[in-house]
């Protein structure tokens, strides 16, 4: 019974001090639990890798002040939330990004896609610059002023206007037909 007892209680150790940690590893790449947007605290609802034909490309986490498995709840939602992508493939570049982009919004914008065109342009526009491998980008939603913001590397590259937007550009990953189906269990911790 004490070796019971013993077992137990080191298990329990062990996972408090795990689910303590500030950070944890997905595919090598480590991610933040939380991270700080508009000076508020958003927590890491799912984090997951994204590969292309067999090779991993991305991991992305999702970060929310809510936390839920409720994707469109997400996308619905005109509150702070962030989405950080680290690149971790050194075939990835800035117009291999670009056409992924336009392939995710023609999948999560429907009716609203030539709305939208302008703003897509203006984000593959921001995410132009060299990319290579480490680099971190993070996508943060400001409700405050509607707006989407585009950090490379923790630089503010630019804003890009608009609720419609938001939820399109959340959609990639989080719609009905998201770019990839793993990924997007992944993000919703599932």
């Amino acid at each position: 019974m004490k070796k019971i007892l013993l077992l137990l209680t080191l298990l329990l150790t062990l996972q408090f001090s795990a689910s303590a940690q500030s950070q944890f590893d997905v595919n090598g790449v480590t991610v933040p639990r939380k991270i700080e947007v508009f000076n508020k605290t958003l927590q890491v609802n799912g984090a997951g890798g994204r590969s292309k034909m067999w090779m991993e490309v991305y991991v992305q986490a999702l970060y929310l002040s809510q936390l839920t498995q409720d994707a469109q709840f997400i996308i619905e939602s005109d509150t702070e939330m962030a989405i950080r992508i680290e690149i971790t493939s050194a075939m990835v570049s800035a117009n291999k990004l670009g056409k992924a982009m336009d392939t995710g919004f023609e999948k999560s914008a429907g009716d609203n896609l030539q709305a939208l065109r302008p703003r897509i342009d203006e984000l593959k526009k921001l995410l132009s610059d060299k990319i290579t491998e480490k680099d971190v980008f993070i996508l943060a939603y400001n409700p405050l002023d509607q707006t989407m913001n585009i950090f490379k590397n923790e630089a503010l590259k630019g804003k890009i206007p608009g609720f419609d937007f938001k939820k399109a550009l959340f959609g990639i990953w989080l719609s009905d037909k998201p770019v990839d189906e793993t990924l997007k269990k992944n993000l919703l911790g599932q």
